[in-house]
């Protein structure tokens, strides 16, 4: 029964993204955003009446929105590069890499990676606020797009497309190699989360000490279990922020600009456009908006390792989200990552519906190891081609920009 309650909060939580976003006015929004709480409280009520255990469902709902909302924030930084300006950067999970890493590298304290049996690791960590951790991964995957820009974004599309994937895979080759920087494959543990220690309820404590906030004592009020309600706020912020910036520079002249060189590069360095200098610039930003999507996400799961380079789920699964949701349209930028995310996410419930072994007349097949990757990759294969059939612009087509000076 927690399964299909859990399906349903996905459902309602990627239905009511959808008319949220697909609303023009203001009060048609707000009223999806509030159909959309009462429906999810009405399935959580529900679901408490059928006995199914309300933790679980709010667990599964949580870590849903959060990496549906760091997905989001991957595919707006691939929609800066790609929808407006068609860079084909296929090394996203470069980028993110390089934000995971050097935000851990800035936050991490020594005593974290000792304490857990690496006396032998001389990695240097810097113990510094979550804040300078993220402000850090963005700049640093901002200079690496510098230097993948200042390499080929002179040459044609393909040339960026084999770059971005040569750096890509020379950043997973160091985080493996390189093991006084990364530790290598064994990965970094630990990592700590922004304010943990100063909003959670030590185990234990009764009364919970009050903790010194730049001098300002703060009593912990939240429990261990709704800190991740906490972490989404953060996700969400980051999201907002990337979006509302996105949505008002799109509208502005760079973002003009940036259209006009996807559309016919030629015909604006006719009319007197540096375009090296805007695909540039927008490299650049997307890169940093990528990596700090790797910065969240590293905090989050509390540890990192060579496979935050993975390419499956790195690259080829934002680029199916922003395809889907609509290039070119940061809105469908958000809808395709939470859609995708729902499909990918809810598939790993089959384990709990399939059988574990099935038999067939080639023999055994262990469905956990052999079947589940297999249907999952389909799912995404076949959600993707259908909207490439019937909707080639994607579920939320980019808007059409006109100058206010035409006459309509």
């Amino acid at each position: 029964m927690s399964q299909i309650i859990s399906l349903l909060l996905v459902i309602i939580s990627v239905a009511g993204l959808a008319i949220l976003l697909t609303r023009k006015s203001r009060s048609s929004r707000w009223i999806a955003f509030v159909g959309t709480l009462i429906a999810l409280g009405l399935t959580v009520l529900i679901g408490s009446l059928l006995d199914a255990p309300s933790e679980s469902m709010f667990s599964f709902l949580v870590d849903f929105l959060m990496l549906g909302g760091t997905y989001a924030i991957l595919s707006l930084g691939l929609n800066v590069q790609w929808g407006y300006t068609g860079l084909f950067n296929i090394g996203v999970a470069g980028f993110f890499g390089v934000g995971a890493y050097v935000s851990t590298i800035l936050v991490q304290d020594p005593i974290n990676v000792v304490g857990a049996g690496n006396e032998s690791i001389t990695v240097h960590f810097f113990n510094l606020p979550f804040v300078v951790g993220l402000l850090g991964a963005m700049a640093a995957s901002g200079i690496v797009a510098v230097v993948v820009g200042f390499a080929t974004l002179r040459l044609r599309s393909d040339y960026l497309a084999i770059a971005t994937i040569g750096v890509s895979e020379i950043l997973r080759l160091i985080a493996t190699n390189e093991r006084g920087i990364t530790i290598g494959n064994r990965g970094i543990e630990n990592i700590p989360q922004p304010l943990h220690q100063c909003l959670v309820i030590p185990v234990g404590a009764n009364p919970a000490p009050p903790c010194d906030l730049f001098g300002i004592k703060i009593p912990q009020f939240i429990s261990l279990a709704h800190y991740d309600w906490f972490y989404f706020l953060i996700v969400l912020g980051f999201l907002l922020i990337a979006f509302l910036a996105l949505e008002r520079i799109s509208r502005s002249p760079w973002g003009r600009a940036l259209r006009a060189i996807r559309e016919d590069e030629d015909a604006a360095l006719a009319l007197g456009k540096n375009t090296f200098r805007f695909k540039m610039q927008s490299l650049i930003v997307g890169a940093i908006i990528m990596g700090g999507a790797g910065s969240i996400v590293a905090h989050m799961v509390k540890f990192i390792d060579p496979s935050v380079f993975d390419p499956l789920q790195r690259t080829f699964l934002v680029w199916v989200m922003l395809i889907v949701g609509g290039t070119g349209n940061n809105k469908g930028a958000i809808f395709g990552a939470f859609l995708m995310w729902a499909i990918w996410s809810t598939t790993s419930r089959l384990n709990d519906i399939l059988p574990p072994t099935l038999l067939t007349p080639l023999g055994k097949i262990d469905v956990a190891s052999q079947l589940f990757g297999p249907i999952r990759i389909m799912a995404i294969v076949i959600a993707l081609e259908v909207i490439l059939l019937y909707r080639p612009r994607g579920l939320i087509a980019e808007e059409k920009h006109t100058s206010t000076k035409i006459d309509h």
